[in-house]
């Protein structure tokens, strides 16, 4: 974990504070702010924030278990705050999501989507993959023609899995 940050479960008050880092991202597809809210209240356990020596969000991860998927931990979006991007926190934020859910819930699957053009996300789910010695597989979820704006890239589905983590508990 980068110097001066930890991790910790969102609040609903961090919302405003994560709508914000995805904004200022430009990359990602900005959901309202009130999603961002709902999501610091219903799925924080599975959701992650990176906090600065003010407290202040810095990063987050949203996440959530796949319904029919109980042992899937879904990442939805992954974004650092300019300020504190370069340090790996994006991996430091993943790993840690991914160990907390796995001790607690017994996941040993994770799951995004990454569009083609997105390096930084493909080398983040990839060194992940890598780190853990789990198998990832890649195949296109939503093709371009699903999406109804023109112009939206593929969505690419990557599985890794099985992912061992100590403590977690066996099924």
């Amino acid at each position: 974990m980068p110097e001066g940050l930890k991790l910790d479960a969102p609040r609903t008050e961090d919302g405003a504070a994560i709508w914000r880092i995805a904004r200022d991202s430009r990359t990602l597809d900005l959901n309202s702010s009130y999603s961002y809210l709902l999501w610091c209240r219903d799925f924080a356990a599975t959701s992650v924030v990176a906090r600065g020596a003010d407290g202040e969000p810095v990063g987050f991860i949203t996440g959530y278990t796949r319904p029919g998927s109980p042992r899937t931990l879904l990442v939805w979006q992954v974004a650092v705050d300019e300020a504190a991007r370069g340090r790996g926190l994006a991996a430091a934020m993943l790993d840690g999501l991914a160990l907390r859910v796995g001790e607690e819930s017994g996941i040993d699957t994770l799951e995004t989507t990454v569009t083609p053009d997105n390096t930084p996300s493909n080398r983040l789910f990839t060194s992940f993959a890598e780190r853990h010695a789990a198998a990832l597989d890649k195949t296109v979820l939503f093709g371009a023609d699903t999406f109804p704006e023109a112009g939206h890239e593929p969505e690419v589905l990557y599985r890794i899995g099985p992912v061992v983590f100590p403590g977690a508990p066996r099924r």
